[in-house]
């Protein structure tokens, strides 16, 4: 099996720690494993592997974490679809993970 990971450094996916009550229900609802928790609070452990489903934003009671879903280079779902076909290169030829704002 493959490891899923987005495109690096262009996630939209941000946590304000200070304000995590420490549900932990990011970690619960993540698919990816994104988060962890450090001294009762969560962390981003591996903002690249975010696929910006929104979940984690949706289930935090205190709005700690917010991520524009779908929305970092436009094309997490692509990402996903390309990967499971076996292809490398965005279908939209836009230049993602060149900090484009295309789609």
């Amino acid at each position: 099996m493959f490891e899923l990971k987005y495109l690096k450094n262009v996630s939209t996916l941000s946590l304000d720690a200070e304000r995590c009550n420490g549900c932990r229900m990011c970690i619960i609802v993540c698919p990816h494993a994104v988060f962890s928790m450090e001294n009762k609070r969560a962390r981003i452990d591996d903002i690249d592997a975010c696929m910006e489903c929104g979940a984690c934003a949706l289930n935090c009671q205190e709005n700690a974490i917010s991520v524009l879903s779908g929305m970092g280079c436009g094309c997490a779902t692509m990402v996903i679809h390309n990967t499971l076909k076996g292809e490398t290169q965005a279908a939209c030829g836009c230049g993602c993970g060149e900090q484009s704002n295309c789609c």
